[in-house]
């Protein structure tokens, strides 16, 4: 098990990559958020096992169909207990 923060910049907002991350998040079984971010990025908090977290960070980089990735910072965190995934408004 690992546990990242992911933050996506780029046009990552009004495109719906929050709910793709979330439709993503959930089929791979993760844990966590995704939200907005005062600066007009995106980030997500996620816990799972290695291969999953991977495949995650793997779609960050490709991104919902309308948005424009720039770049992809993903951080280790201290593992969270998190009941499923959400999306946090």
């Amino acid at each position: 098990m690992q546990a990242v923060r992911i933050v996506i910049t780029g046009v990552v907002q009004g495109v719906f990559f929050r709910k793709y991350a979330f439709e993503q998040a959930i089929n791979l079984g993760i844990d966590g958020f995704v939200t907005n971010v005062a600066d007009g990025n995106v980030m997500i908090e996620a816990t799972g096992d290695d291969q999953s977290i991977e495949e995650l960070i793997q779609w960050c980089h490709r991104g919902s169909p309308n948005s424009v990735i720039e770049k992809v910072d993903v951080t280790e965190i201290p593992k969270r207990e998190y009941q499923g995934f959400t999306i946090r408004y």
